[in-house]
């Protein structure tokens, strides 16, 4: 942990060697992704998007071999090295591989301390404690994909590892930013289904908060799964409000009025084809 003007962060390295997490990967990074991560973290940050941010970047002296493009063909690049903090690094992934091997103890420990030390506004001993979690969870993450779109950025892989339960954009891998308007980007050269095409980001969020209710089930009574289900539900226009709000301001539209939706897609549709 790192403190400063009494906020405490976390230190993760990037590219600094095999982990126990590191699967068949060998745990390192090359340099071009590395700036690029540097750069963005620190652009989404002033673009005021949570972000995680990067405290340095040291470039490595050993080789690296990858296949930048996924054809196949496999050249050496220069390694390094990146120093990220982020108030936290916990995703829905964390809980969800608690969830699948039934550490149902340790999931709701972690749960417990993730709430004490991060949702300072919901009570630890309250009995509401995870369902009030999850609908701050969903709320968050319905703004913080409302931000990439209002900028035109796509995260390039949205799968529950990650999504951060803090709702801040974290692990910048094959992300971009679209020149122009196309809900079909994908700048994923390995997605070849376009899962993770920008237009669709909305709907993997859903999907992963499905699966973040999905692991959180066994330790709600049947109320509390009821509630959650319908705090799920209003994802969507949670998402739709914020996304209006922010295209709005953009616009320099002032008010309520019924046509601002329509508008806004006018707008977005002459961009596509221009």
């Amino acid at each position: 942990y790192f403190c400063r003007h009494g906020e405490r962060w976390e230190l993760q390295l990037k590219g600094s060697g095999k982990t126990p997490y590191s699967r068949n990967g060998d745990g390192r990074a090359v340099l071009r992704s590395s700036v690029r991560e540097f750069l963005c973290s620190e652009a989404m940050h002033y673009l005021r998007i949570p972000t995680s941010r990067a405290a340095s970047l040291v470039v490595s002296d050993d080789d690296v071999w990858r296949d930048q493009f996924y054809n196949g063909n496999i050249k050496k690049e220069r390694g390094a090295i990146v120093l990220r903090l982020a108030k936290s690094w916990f995703r829905i992934g964390s809980l969800e591989i608690l969830a699948y091997s039934g550490e149902l103890d340790l999931q709701r420990k972690l749960l417990d301390f993730i709430i004490q030390e991060h949702f300072p506004s919901i009570a630890v001993n309250d009995s509401n404690r995870y369902l009030e979690f999850f609908s701050r969870v969903v709320s968050d993450t319905a703004n913080l994909i409302a931000l990439w779109m209002a900028v035109g950025f796509a995260h390039g892989v949205c799968n529950t590892d990650n999504f951060s339960l803090l709702s801040i954009t974290i692990d910048y891998g094959p992300f971009a930013f679209m020149e122009s308007y196309d809900p079909n980007f994908v700048p994923n050269t390995s997605d070849d289904e376009r899962r993770y095409k920008i237009g669709n980001q909305a709907n993997v969020g859903l999907f992963n908060l499905s699966k973040l209710l999905q692991a959180l089930k066994p330790l709600l009574d049947p109320r509390q799964k009821q509630l959650a289900s319908r705090i799920l539900e209003g994802y969507s226009e949670h998402y739709y409000t914020r996304f209006t709000e922010l295209f709005k301001t953009k616009l320099g539209l002032l008010g309520e009025n019924e046509d601002d939706n329509y508008l806004i897609a006018f707008l977005l549709k002459v961009s596509l084809l221009c």
